[in-house]
């Protein structure tokens, strides 16, 4: 089965995953980003500051970015 990393850039939680996480597919590992950045988003959003913007990648065995979801706060004055 593949590895995967999580990384996170922004906020307490920044860096990337020492041990990789097994998926059986790229699909199961979009299901499980989604659902982990579900459970940590209102966490982010209350700690968010002004034009900044939190990251979370997962990535392949090699480390390189399969998936990206990005909250992003912007002043449009």
């Amino acid at each position: 089965m593949p590895l995967y990393f999580f990384r996170i850039r922004n906020g307490s939680y920044s860096g990337c995953a020492d041990q990789a996480t097994e998926f059986a597919d790229r699909n199961s590992a979009w299901k499980e980003m989604t659902n982990v950045c579900a459970d940590m988003t209102a966490g982010i959003a209350r700690k968010l500051q002004e034009n900044s913007e939190w990251h979370m990648e997962l990535l392949d065995e090699t480390k390189e970015p399969v998936f990206r979801i990005r909250i992003v706060a912007e002043t449009l004055d």
